[in-house]
């Protein structure tokens, strides 16, 4: 029976963005005052977990808010009132359905429950869910137990606790659910009916799959009590829980017609296992490819070993995704980070391995590699092999000492897929990580393809907001997806975390948003994509040190970075996954084109570059670079020296080498010397002179030597000492000086006046 369906009885109250004033802020009664004119309530158009909801601030003891439009109360109907809210601001009040009782008169009814049970809101953000029962008989559930005097209500909801808390709350639903409780008229099932105990004890799993075979197009009802399951079980009709199961971890439990987060949050009394349970019936057939979290948010107080829940396989490559809510971490013991030292041998002829680990059992897959010498950046072990001792990497060590001690520190993570082999085609979209400093965000599987994160924030992460200890980011997508810093206060050069890594090949970063990692990203293997991304890492330290915002990290990425805003941070371009870092008749720095970037810093000392190559070992040069059409821009600090540097930490770069240079149509403020590939500079002498010379050393990139001269173009005659014009040419000298950074013009005779000379750093190909 529904009232709704077979008498056309609107119970729901308007929606908010129709209108405040037929809203109450007493009993609802006509002519009592209303929102409308409160002052401390407003609509909000676009919320973005309700849509159109009612913003309040919280300024009464106990404040009311009720519908004016009076709700029917029928004998023997029963009325769910069911409301979203969440906490904005200030302090967080407890929340509760309220109604006020009428007569058929008009008259208010005295004696009877007028609130329902409270539910005190803990965190911001988080959506939580108030629902009562009203009815006009005592049975189980009913929290509004009225008499057969109630003809109608006012209904809304109640806001207890201390004042000035801010509160946003979804529109108000009113469903008849009588058939709760009148099973012979209604078109469900119950499992009690088919012998299920639900004392937690006995074994109802056969209970349940009798229910679910005489279903047979009607619903199931898990009434109130804990059910012990020991099998899998799937419903193919839609379930409404009441009472609550418990499953081994190996079973699982699918729910055909309403697999969603909130119903496996239903089924087992608690979201951190209703999840782990969702999540292993997504990677078995559930007639659904994507797992609807509806919003809710999940607070985890471990790491959650995605494999783990899954239990029963390793490997996956049809396609799968979570989407639409929120997970929240708890502050615990569970996310500490594990470190382990212990000594090693390093061979560049096995350059993924460190061998002779004698405690090899306990370091960790996924661990953080360091080490004092030749350890670049996001090495991460990939496997353990304890018979032979050997810890496997994610990347090549450069030039490493045979021995040395290491350290492996294994950071937690909200989402951990490191337990699969392979796993491809998995997506997460519309997901806030709130990880607040307690652990990091993703860690991706060890192999596996198309990995793809998007529209999702990964807020305060501890260590790393993504990361690939493996080739899981092989294809990797990240699009639209914030990245929020847990160290803004900190000083850029004492910041540790990072964004996100990649090691393999042929990734998409789109569009995303990072603040004040030390690194938006560490970036290996070659193939990438990076469009469209706005990092930035600045600080509020005087002529403050900045750091790379994304690092490519082999020699040769075969990569477009274009279109990115590149802010108080700089890129940098190294060898630090070459085993073997000096240059060795192999592909040098080239590959890498940067394109129409906006480049931009403040604050900063004249010696910063927001450009650097950082040759990890020596004879490398350029070998085909693009940098065109982006804007370096720096204000309130010191006017940069020029844009472009190399860090000869280690080594420089053989200039006398670069092949395919490509540096122009860039704009430049604040910048004192503007590189440019091939460089046109006008050189003007006043008196006679056989030797013109001109210094290109503030305008080659990288350092690059004048090794040829394409052009020279007098502008106006050339002539004599007499005053007489010449008609001659000279000759170029490129590579003059010390540096090699000058060209020198020989003519026939002493001459005079001004020509435009064009050369270049490289050699034509």
């Amino acid at each position: 029976m529904n009232k709704a369906i077979t008498d056309g009885l609107v119970f729901n109250p308007p929606k908010f963005e129709d209108g405040l004033n037929v809203w109450s802020r007493q009993d609802g009664l006509p002519g009592s005052d209303t929102y409308a004119t409160s002052g401390n309530a407003v609509l909000v158009p676009a919320d973005q977990d309700f849509g159109s909801c009612l913003e309040m601030l919280k300024t009464e003891g106990t404040q009311k808010l009720r519908s004016m439009g009076a709700t029917p109360i029928l004998p023997g109907c029963y009325l769910r009132v069911t409301l979203r809210v969440k906490a904005v601001s200030g302090n967080l009040p407890a929340v509760r359905i309220g109604a006020f009782p009428k007569a058929s008169n008009g008259n208010g009814v005295g004696g009877l429950p007028q609130a329902g049970p409270a539910t005190q809101l803990d965190a911001y953000g988080r959506v939580e869910t108030i629902t009562a029962i009203i009815g006009t008989g005592t049975r189980g559930g009913v929290d509004l137990a009225w008499n057969n005097t109630v003809a109608h209500a006012h209904i809304g909801l109640d806001l207890t606790g201390p004042n000035g808390g801010v509160v946003r709350i979804d529109d108000i639903e009113i469903e008849d659910i009588t058939s709760a409780y009148l099973r012979d008229m209604m078109d469900w099932v119950d499992v009690r009916d088919f012998g299920a105990v639900g004392d937690g004890v006995a074994d109802d799993t056969a209970a349940f799959q009798a229910a679910e075979n005489a279903a047979n197009g009607r619903s199931v009802l898990v009434s109130k009590g804990t059910y012990k399951l020991t099998d899998h079980v799937t419903f193919n009709e839609r379930v409404r829980f009441e009472g609550t199961v418990t499953l081994p971890a190996s079973k699982r439990l699918s729910l055909i017609k309403n697999f969603d987060l909130p119903s496996y949050i239903d089924a087992f009394g608690d979201e951190e296992e209703g999840f782990k349970k969702a999540v292993q019936a997504l990677f078995n057939f559930t007639d659904h490819d994507t797992l609807d979290m509806m919003g809710r948010s999940v607070r985890l107080s471990e790491p959650l070993d995605v494999q783990a829940a899954v239990f029963d396989k390793d490997t996956y490559a049809n396609q799968r995704k979570i989407r639409n809510g929120q997970i929240d971490v708890a502050a615990g013991p569970a996310f500490q980070t594990t470190v382990v030292t212990g000594t090693g041998n390093w061979d560049s002829n096995q350059p993924t391995r460190i061998t002779n680990v004698a405690n090899a059992a306990n370091v960790p897959v996924g661990a953080l590699v360091s080490g004092p010498t030749g350890v670049g950046r996001e090495v991460y072990v990939t496997s353990v092999h304890v018979p032979t001792q050997q810890v496997h990497l994610s990347a090549p060590l450069h030039g490493a000492p045979n021995a040395q001690t290491y350290t492996f520190r294994r950071f937690k993570y909200a989402l951990d897929f490191s337990g699969f082999a392979n796993l491809q085609r998995f997506t997460l979209q519309d997901i806030e990580f709130l990880l607040a400093g307690e652990c990091s965000g993703i860690l991706l599987p060890v192999n596996g393809l198309i990995f793809h994160v998007k529209d999702c924030f990964i807020t305060g992460p501890k260590d790393r907001g993504l990361t690939s200890h493996g080739t899981g980011c092989q294809g990797l997508l990240i699009d639209r997806c914030q990245f929020l810093s847990n160290e803004n206060a900190i000083r850029v050069q004492d910041r540790v975390s990072i964004g996100f890594n990649v090691n393999a090949n042929d990734t998409k970063i789109r569009n995303n948003r990072a603040n004040k990692f030390r690194h938006f990203a560490v970036v290996g293997g070659s193939g990438h994509i990076i469009s469209g991304n706005h990092f930035f890492q600045g600080d509020n330290e005087t002529l403050g040190q900045r750091t790379a915002g994304i690092v490519f990290a082999d020699s040769q990425p075969k990569s477009i970075f274009t279109a990115n805003y590149v802010d108080n941070c700089y890129i940098q371009w190294t060898n630090e996954r070459d085993p073997n870092p000096d240059f060795a008749n192999e592909l040098s720095f080239g590959g890498l084109q940067i394109l129409g970037n906006i480049i931009f810093s403040s604050n900063v000392p004249n010696s910063f570059r927001p450009i650097q190559i950082k040759p990890y070992g020596s004879g490398h040069f350029l070998n085909g670079v693009t940098i065109t059409g982006n804007t370096f821009k720096t204000i309130k600090g010191q006017a940069l020296a020029r844009v472009d540097g190399v860090d000869g930490t280690f080594a420089g770069l053989d200039t006398s080498r670069f092949v395919d240079v490509a540096v122009h149509s860039n704009t430049f403020f604040a910048v004192q010397n503007q590189f440019q590939n091939p460089i046109t500079v006008p050189l003007q002498v006043n008196s006679a002179q056989f030797n013109w010379e001109v210094d290109l050393a503030p305008y080659l990139p990288f350092a690059g030597q004048a090794r040829v001269v394409q052009a020279v173009m007098p502008e106006g005659p050339i002539k004599n000492g007499s005053n007489v014009n010449v008609y001659h040419m000279p000759y170029a000298t490129p590579k003059i000086g010390g540096t090699q950074q000058r060209v020198r013009l020989t003519w026939p005779e002493a001459t005079k006046g001004k020509v435009f000379v064009t050369a270049r750093c490289d050699a034509p190909t």
